[in-house]
């Protein structure tokens, strides 16, 4: 009898109480869209993933950047991706990245970053999160931390994660 209570308890501890929901909270990534709301623009079989690391790129939608090379549109998960192809010696065309309020891609130069905010960054410690709008980027940047800089300034701090790699 006492050997069946505590397998019954036992139970209960690795299944959780409650009928229906998980025993585990579902961890929710800020950078993370529904796929409905991703723009991808690569026209590869692997259009879901990012080109340099392949993670995926609706999961890390709102660090997203784009970039054309000669005829073909490429889509990185992050600055950081983005920064490594451009390490390889290539010109990247027509840069673009994902304005975290308007989900949109929007050109690199008219982008304001928020880098180093509390909000988990991708590829790297230090997250870069890039708005179309000034007052998009203080409204994230009051609420989580962080530097507001143009894309030169992001791209630098980007280029200090392969510091290490050389």
């Amino acid at each position: 009898m006492l050997k069946l209570l505590s397998v019954m308890v036992m139970s209960l501890l690795f299944i959780g109480c409650t009928a229906g929901k998980s025993p585990h909270a579902e961890s929710s990534m800020f950078q993370t869209v529904t796929p409905e709301l991703a723009t991808l623009v690569q026209d590869a079989y692997e259009k879901n993933t990012c080109y340099m690391c392949g993670m995926d790129l609706v999961k890390h939608y709102k660090t997203n950047h784009s970039a054309t090379y000669g005829n073909k549109k490429y889509q990185y998960c992050s600055l950081h991706c983005f920064e490594d192809h451009l390490g390889q010696g290539i010109t990247l065309k027509n840069p673009k990245v994902v304005d975290v309020a308007s989900l949109g891609f929007i050109n690199v130069a008219d982008a304001y970053y928020v880098v180093g905010s509390k909000k988990r960054g991708t590829m790297s410690r230090v997250s870069k999160y890039a708005f179309l709008k000034e007052e998009d980027a203080k409204k994230f940047n009051s609420i989580n931390g962080g530097l507001i800089m143009d894309f030169n300034g992001a791209r630098k701090k980007a280029q200090e994660d392969f510091k290490y790699y050389k």
